[in-house]
């Protein structure tokens, strides 16, 4: 009879995976702050609409045949089509995108040397982009992802890839981008400037010769940029060096420091602890130098690249954007963008949180439409965070003395003095957590809200509170049960599904 019974409970812990009960407690010091953010969370928001009119047989040194750009090229809805651009408006304020990385080319604004074309279709989509952004007050992250144009690409070397062979004429250009943006139209929400896309010193890049052909090194772009928006009188920091992937910091190759108001790097392999250590190491020496560490990309492509590849859009993307985003959190990044906002989804992987394009057919969509698992599983990061939020240290101990590798945590107080705890349950098993809420003054109430595969695949799906807890006073904990493979938030912010979600909380 005992082996029977024995033999039964077994069998239901095969059936029944164990919960952890009351094992796992995470201890938040509310009145003590770990870091404050200079920035806050978003996605690239991409403008170039057209590719330049190059072909690979004229060159000695070729741009990658397929994919050079990126599918975030053309994602936006036409811009005669107001109702879809109203509606992705209305999807980048449900998110509560806050922290934006805006993406141009020279080719866009100065495709002769010294005669710009401030008119022009991407212009006007670059506009469309910044009086969102303007209006909403979402801090922008400036990015020209390369230069392409022929007048300043170095002989034989194809313009999407080639250095500028002037690096003053580069420079001037820039600053004169700069000054039509932030002096004549008046775009206050242009926060950081970075002057090229993921230049050589990483694992890869796109131009600045791509290691294919001779040119000046990286610290003398940046020091031509500086200057000339010096001599504009334009205050916009560079942010650099934008390498990617996730490369360790090497003081030997940052010479440019002078020239910099910010560092900023990528990641597409997602961040596990050695990538936490990585990030750690970054954000020291940016801090050592007064200024912000930004991870100015984040996906992972580990789980899918290439050509119309689904991996980007789904949940375990979601779930490794919160791992990399709380691991980030942990190591004290500034700010955060994954790539990306809009996408076309045929070139690289599947990155759209919005569908704007129809794959099969090659057109845009006469709606704006979520793209669902993608869009909830990073939303439920977004809509809760506000920008310049603070980290909260926190403590996570169990009885046996080991914190379960599966699980990952994080609180922010925003400015205004909203909480935020995010739970993340990567493992196959749910995770019953303890959350306790030291040095509050008064009594909280908390929603909780949660993502699951199973939920946001759900049609209908709707993120509204599962439930409110009173927290505080003699109550100063809570118990939650993380279902496996989760993404739970347990905030003070009260957001219904139909609210848009937090961009800043002021005091």
């Amino acid at each position: 009879m005992k082996l029977f019974f024995f033999v039964f409970l077994s069998g239901l812990a095969v059936l029944f995976p164990a919960i952890s009960h009351g094992q796992v407690t995470v201890a938040v010091h509310t009145q003590m702050v770990e870091h404050t953010m200079k920035g806050g969370l978003g996605a690239s928001w991409h403008a170039i609409r057209k590719p330049g009119p190059w072909k690979n047989s004229e060159y000695d040194f070729p741009a990658r045949e397929t994919g050079a750009r990126g599918s975030a090229l053309e994602g936006n809805p036409p811009l005669d089509n107001e109702a879809a651009w109203k509606q992705l408006t209305q999807h980048v304020r449900w998110l509560g995108l806050n922290w934006v990385r805006v993406e141009l080319s020279q080719l866009m604004y100065e495709p002769q040397k010294g005669k710009f074309d401030w008119d022009n279709e991407e212009m006007q989509t670059l506009y469309r982009i910044l009086d969102y952004c303007q209006e909403n007050h979402v801090d922008v992250f400036l990015q020209q992802m390369w230069t392409e144009v022929d007048w300043n690409a170095f002989p034989g070397v194809h313009p999407l890839i080639s250095a500028p062979r002037s690096l003053e004429d580069f420079g001037e250009g820039l600053a004169m981008l700069v000054d039509y943006l932030v002096i004549q139209r008046h775009y206050g929400c242009i926060k950081w400037l970075c002057m090229t896309n993921e230049p050589p010193g990483g694992t890869w890049g796109y131009w600045w010769s791509s290691g294919s052909y001779p040119c000046v090194p990286l610290e003398e772009g940046f020091r031509a940029v500086r200057q000339a928006l010096d001599r504009k009188g334009l205050k916009v920091p560079l942010s650099g060096p934008d390498w990617t992937d996730l490369p360790p910091v090497d003081p030997q190759k940052l010479g440019f420091d002078q020239y910099l108001g910010a560092y900023d790097i990528h990641s597409y392999q997602g961040v596990n602890p050695a990538g936490e250590a990585t990030l750690s190491q970054w954000a020291q020496w940016a801090h050592e130098r007064n200024k912000p560490f930004f991870l100015s990309e984040m996906g992972n492509m580990q789980l899918g690249w290439g050509k119309d590849n689904p991996g980007p859009r789904t949940f375990a993307a979601a779930l490794s954007n919160a791992e990399t985003f709380l691991r980030g959190i942990r190591a004290g990044v500034d700010g955060f963008n994954r790539w990306s906002f809009v996408n076309r989804g045929d070139l690289d992987g599947q990155w759209q949180l919005v569908r704007t394009w129809d794959i099969q057919r090659k057109k845009y969509l006469p709606q704006v439409t979520p793209e669902p698992v993608a869009y909830y599983g990073y939303g439920i990061l977004t809509r809760f965070l506000s920008k310049y939020s603070s980290r909260l240290k926190e403590e996570v101990t169990t009885l046996s003395g080991k914190v379960p590798e599966n699980l990952l945590t994080g609180t922010l107080r925003s400015p205004g003095g909203q909480l935020t705890t995010y739970l993340l349950n990567k493992g196959k098993t749910p995770l019953e957590v303890t959350l306790r809420l030291e040095g509050l003054e008064k009594e909280r109430s908390l929603k909780v809200y949660q993502a699951t595969e199973g939920s946001v695949t759900t049609a209908g799906y709707r993120m509204d509170p599962l439930r409110e807890i009173k927290i505080g006073g003699q109550n100063s904990s809570l118990k939650e049960t993380l279902p496996p493979a989760s993404i739970t938030v347990l905030s003070t912010f009260s957001l219904s599904h139909s609210d848009p979600g937090v961009i800043v909380d002021r005091p």
